[in-house]
């Protein structure tokens, strides 16, 4: 939920800045709202660091007050949780960390400073913001500092970095998607009781059931994606067929868990319950055809930034999956 409140103001932040510094006195009229500065612009940059800062310091305000103060707090201190979740909360915080870095990097494109040094403008602003929830976590007893977490916070801010400086281009991005699984509503009797629950009932308390949650909560719904765009390592790059934002798509998802390490959990009256045996435990492996929306040709300047946001998000296409169970199962969309 941290990562949701987190995600969505920096995607709130890269929608209304460039409107915000439009509407100020001192940027050049000549230049459009979605359309990049030809040179280093003062007046760009400027405000948008301003902004930027500013925003910076609410956000932090703001999850503490939302989040962290209902929760007790303590020293400073580390915290290993390498195997909760089966490393599918590693991913969010990669891909997380890689959108930030990306929306950075392109804002201040957008002030005219040039690719590289936008880059690692972009890449220092993502680790800025994973590093402080990672901080935060750390002064938590709930929680704790998480080098776990925050190794896959650089990997993502480093793919789009390395991407930025070798090909000037991103050809792979980190995507993802979700679903509501469909839940068993049979009861079934606690361990050291005559209290029931059901499945549904204990996804419902974990995950919550409000679309917001459901995207960036469930894990058993939720794949990240790594999409490829094939012809951008062509040397001569198709101009039909196929389509050149065609991209292939490899993907990470788990189901069945219904706690962080195992499938039993105790409720806040002490009743302590285990999840039917059919229910095991278990990775997913995807793959699966994409789209890349930042590479359809379009002279609408304010689509660009349109199908930037877009492609925050896989495409259904015919999946085939692999499982650490043995299964391989066919999907004809999968989302």
């Amino acid at each position: 939920m941290k990562n949701l409140l987190l995600f969505s103001f920096v995607c709130f932040y890269s929608l209304s800045t460039k409107a915000q510094i439009d509407s100020l006195p001192l940027l050049n009229k000549k230049l459009g709202c979605f359309e990049n500065a030809p040179s280093f612009n003062k007046s760009r940059f400027w405000s948008l660091t301003g902004i930027g800062l500013v925003s910076y310091t609410a956000v932090t305000i703001g999850l503490d007050q939302a989040w962290y103060a209902n929760y007790p707090r303590g020293k400073f201190h580390f915290f290993n949780d390498w195997n909760g979740w089966r490393q599918m909360d590693k991913f969010g915080h990669a891909m997380t960390g890689y959108f930030e870095s990306k929306w950075a990097g392109n804002l201040y494109q957008w002030t005219g400073l040039p690719q590289k040094e936008a880059a690692w403008v972009g890449f220092g602003t993502g680790l800025l913001f994973q590093t402080t929830l990672e901080v935060m976590d750390g002064f938590s007893n709930q929680w704790g500092f998480s080098w776990g977490d925050m190794g896959f916070n650089v990997l993502g801010s480093s793919l789009y970095l390395g991407q930025e400086l070798l090909w000037k281009e991103q050809r792979f991005r980190l995507k993802m998607s979700a679903h509501r699984p469909q839940y068993s509503k049979q009861l079934f009797q606690a361990n050291n009781s005559t209290a029931t629950t059901s499945i549904d009932e204990r996804t419902a308390a974990l995950f919550g059931t409000s679309p917001p949650e459901l995207l960036f909560k469930e894990y058993n719904g939720q794949t990240i994606w790594l999409s490829v765009n094939v012809a951008s390592f062509l040397n001569n790059r198709p101009k039909t067929f196929p389509p050149t934002w065609v991209n292939v798509a490899v993907g990470y998802g788990i189901e069945n868990t219904f706690g962080a390490e195992s499938n039993t959990w105790e409720d806040k009256t002490g009743n302590q319950f285990t999840a039917p045996s059919q229910y095991r435990r278990h990775s997913q492996f995807f793959l699966s055809l994409d789209i890349d929306f930042e590479r359809i040709p379009t002279k609408h300047k304010w689509l660009k930034t349109v199908f930037g946001i877009l492609n925050i998000f896989k495409i259904p296409f015919p999946t085939l999956e692999v499982n650490t169970l043995g299964e391989v199962k066919v999907h004809a969309f999968y989302f």
